[in-house]
């Protein structure tokens, strides 16, 4: 059932007002003793949170430097299943959650699937410490290649694209580089690989 469309525009306005509301509060105290710099950054973020992706959405390229300081793209994987994993050494869900990571990347490194070419992990940290980014992947037994991180912590050029608010928080590519699947842990990050597995 439609509802009319008074009461329609009136829900509008108030999510609208909500969302401004909203973004007022994230960001109102960045830097408050500089006001024009406060709203520079404001308005660099909301340009970038306007165009956060969605499922069915091209994911939006990432370049950032890697372990050894190259930089690394994302759309360098593509033909492949990329799992695009957003964590941080200092986060406590995201260690927790990185043997089951690493369990998948085990699993389906080499498995063959219907239309993709593999499977690969492509890691954003939200560090700002590097030694802790790199003592973290040594400790938690993250073998893939593709780490990267800018050192910017929760200013992360990659993070504020995607609108990633909390982690751990992932995406799952298709071959095409499209977004198919967000925020899947545990038995559910395996359960949507296999849907695209012909054979392990």
């Amino acid at each position: 059932m439609k509802k009319n469309n008074y009461m329609t525009f009136t829900n509008i306005g108030i999510a609208t007002l909500a969302l401004a509301f909203f973004g007022i509060g994230i960001y109102k105290n960045i830097d408050a003793g500089n006001s024009s710099e406060s709203s520079k950054v404001v308005t660099e973020k909301s340009k970038l949170l306007s165009g956060v992706p969605v499922i069915g959405d091209l994911a939006p390229e990432i370049e950032q430097a890697g372990l050894n300081g190259k930089k690394l793209k994302l759309s360098s994987l593509r033909g492949k299943i990329v799992l695009i994993d957003f964590w941080a050494s200092w986060c406590g869900p995201c260690r927790a959650e990185n043997p089951n990571v690493v369990a998948a990347y085990t699993k389906y490194k080499k498995a063959k699937f219907k239309t993709a070419q593999g499977f690969e992990i492509f890691s954003v940290s939200l560090d700002s410490d590097k030694k802790r980014w790199e003592a973290a992947i040594k400790a938690d037994k993250l073998s893939w290649k593709n780490h990267v991180c800018d050192l910017q912590g929760w200013s992360n050029l990659a993070a504020l694209k995607y609108g990633v608010e909390s982690i751990p928080m992932n995406f799952l590519l298709d071959e095409n580089g499209k977004i198919i699947a967000t925020n899947l842990r545990e038995l559910d990050l395996h359960l949507e690989i296999d849907k695209l597995v012909e054979k392990l």
